[in-house]
């Protein structure tokens, strides 16, 4: 598999959720790759700042504040990408949010953002991305979801039914495009060590009233590894994926979870 610097060059790649944790590190791999790097989430420093690593390493990059729950938003950013960084040849829909709660005290708000954020971003991306993917004959979606898009969970029915649609979603996708040079799959990680499992941590500790040690070694135990899967390691993965000899992976949902979910 070729992995060197230049494997991108000449590509554009779309990264949502770039700011922090997985979407950082898989803005980054990709741009080392030599890809074009367009880094967006609703946060406007916090891009400007991956923006600002790529460009001196001598790629180009640019922030784009876009809220994917938003189709109008997605647009206009995807509308920016290609008038300043080129068409767009590779989208990580990694942008998404997780909200614990009983099933029955979940409130509209809760489930709509999730539902909002997690899939429908995911699928507004898709929609901006795949047809001209299709029509220049090469193309990769690779969607961030969950090992809670295989299983349940209990306290987070909104974002367990969110990535369970992902996951839906990206096969339908991959049968669309299978015979024109586009794949679309999804990885499933399990509980990775950024600022969204923080405050997992947080709410373990004023759930049950555990240290914060002992709250991190509970999620650190549900994998057979006994630790969080790092950004780094799904950043990997997502360039494995970007290979001309990975295109005969299409429509699945691989999990990066230390062999703890067998589905």
């Amino acid at each position: 598999m070729d992995t060197t610097e230049n494997q991108l060059t000449g590509r554009t790649a779309l990264v949502t959720g770039a700011g922090r944790g997985i979407g950082r590190e898989v803005a980054l791999a990709l741009a080392r790759a030599g890809a074009r790097v367009a880094a967006t989430a609703r946060s406007a420093n916090e891009i400007e700042a991956v923006a600002a690593i790529v460009r001196d390493t001598g790629r180009s990059a640019m922030p784009v504040a876009m809220d994917v729950s938003d189709p109008k938003s997605v647009a206009e950013g995807f509308a920016r990408v290609r008038d300043e960084l080129g068409p767009i040849d590779i989208l990580v829909n990694n942008a998404g949010i997780g909200r614990s709660s009983l099933l029955w005290k979940t409130t509209d708000e809760i489930w709509r953002t999730t539902i909002e954020t997690n899939l429908s971003g995911t699928f507004f991306c898709m929609r901006e991305a795949l047809g001209q993917m299709v029509e220049r004959g090469w193309g990769r979606v690779v969607n961030v979801a969950s090992v809670a898009g295989k299983i349940g969970g209990p306290y987070i029915s909104a974002y367990v039914a969110s990535k369970h649609a992902v996951l839906g979603l990206t096969k339908s996708a991959a049968l669309e495009v299978a015979k024109h040079g586009v794949t679309v799959n999804a990885l499933c990680p399990g509980y990775v060590d950024t600022p969204m499992t923080d405050a997992t941590v947080q709410t373990i500790m004023e759930k049950t009233g555990k240290s914060e040690s002992d709250a991190r070694r509970a999620l650190e135990g549900m994998s057979p590894q006994g630790r969080l899967v790092t950004s780094e390691e799904v950043a990997y993965a997502v360039l494995a994926l970007m290979a001309d000899d990975a295109r005969g992976i299409n429509g699945q949902a691989i999990n990066i979870d230390g062999g703890g979910v067998t589905l």
